[in-house]
């Protein structure tokens, strides 16, 4: 699978880190049952669904990149810090 890095152009998934769903927000502090929800409950949808990538083995950016869980096809990728905030 080859990821569309803004900055390194396309690179192969091995030079990333996985690091889940880009959906879930960090909840407030305090709030025990919204924090268990945050921790173990994950969607598996099936279809495309935003994740987080980290490029380790290039310039260190974080990514969020929009893939296809059916055939991993990906359809669009852009650097973390454009995401919109909670």
């Amino acid at each position: 699978m080859r990821i569309p890095c803004p900055y390194c152009g396309p690179r192969d998934s091995s030079e990333f880190a996985y690091h889940g769903d880009a959906a879930p927000r960090r909840p407030a502090v305090g709030n025990a049952a919204a924090m268990a929800d945050y921790v173990y409950l994950r969607a598996n949808p099936a279809g495309p669904m935003e994740e987080l990538w980290y490029h380790a083995q290039g310039c260190r950016s974080w990514l969020v990149v929009t893939r296809d869980t059916r055939d991993h096809a990906i359809s669009n990728a852009r650097l973390a810090a454009t995401r919109s905030p909670a």
